[in-house]
């Protein structure tokens, strides 16, 4: 897909990506964000940085659709000089959906920096975006978070115990708490079943890799989660012998499911 900008010019390079998140079509800046993350433009950090702040393109319910995004793209590029604009943004209380692609974008980025801002946020005690703020702390391996998290063992939203779960898993290393993540690759909403397969993939655990093949979930979602997994094992610290051992199982299921395609 290619999309023009306002002077006709087609958004196939970063300058013309850059330029477009000025453009006068709000659809056309968006799409420029999407294109600006997704082929991860180092470059264009500082020009999505002031999007944030962004008021042009606001819906009739008083979200920031650009904004949104541009957070996310922020995520997709983890580069560290976005911090301090994205703990700016995390004051933003307009717009839920915004403040959640912010804390989403700090822990993919990875920098303990955010850790104290974003453990203020889960002791304000108001209405947050829970699922991402606690998956967050549990990229940055908050562990002082612990007290308050265990209570969300037992929120009204499956989803946001499961990531209680994946937080409390990736601090103590406890096994029930891997399983109680597991056991929803069997839930009968699909949604959590998803949702179960991306948190076994962010933990990267290999017994979470042989759940998910299990799983009652797509194939592409399997392969999905066993490339991240994959990844997660490779860059870990365990013994070359469990690497290889790790990886000589995963890339069998992977060429299983390959081959169901």
């Amino acid at each position: 897909m290619v999309v023009t900008n306002s002077s006709t010019e087609p958004i196939l390079s970063p300058e013309t990506a850059i330029a477009a998140l000025d453009a006068e079509d709000n659809q056309i800046r968006y799409y420029a964000a999407w294109w600006l993350g997704k082929h991860q433009i180092q470059s264009a950090c500082t020009a999505l940085c002031q999007q944030l702040h962004d008021v042009r393109y606001r819906t009739v319910q008083g979200g920031y659709p650009l904004r949104r995004q541009v957070a996310r793209a922020l995520g997709q590029l983890k580069n560290i000089q976005a911090l301090p604009a994205l703990l700016e943004a995390l004051r933003c209380e307009e717009d839920e959906q915004f403040r959640e692609a912010v804390i989403e974008a700090l822990g993919k980025i990875g920098d303990l920096t955010a850790s104290y801002p974003l453990l203020q946020l889960l002791q304000l005690g108001k209405s947050q975006p829970y699922e991402a703020l606690i998956e967050a702390l549990g990229e940055l391996r908050v562990s002082e978070a612990r007290p308050l998290v265990e209570p969300f063992l037992q929120h009204s939203s499956e989803r946001v115990q499961c990531a209680a779960a994946r937080y409390l898993y990736l601090i103590t290393q406890q096994p029930e708490y891997l399983q109680r993540i597991i056991e929803n690759l069997n839930h009968e909403n699909p949604y959590l079943r998803w949702a179960a397969a991306f948190d076994l993939g962010a933990i990267g655990h290999i017994q979470a890799a042989e759940a998910i093949v299990q799983a009652k979930v797509g194939n592409s979602l399997k392969l999905l989660n066993l490339k991240r997994i994959l990844e997660i094992v490779l860059e870990s610290d365990v013994s070359e012998l469990e690497k290889q051992q790790a990886t000589q199982n995963i890339f069998k299921a992977i060429d299983q499911l390959l081959m169901q395609l």
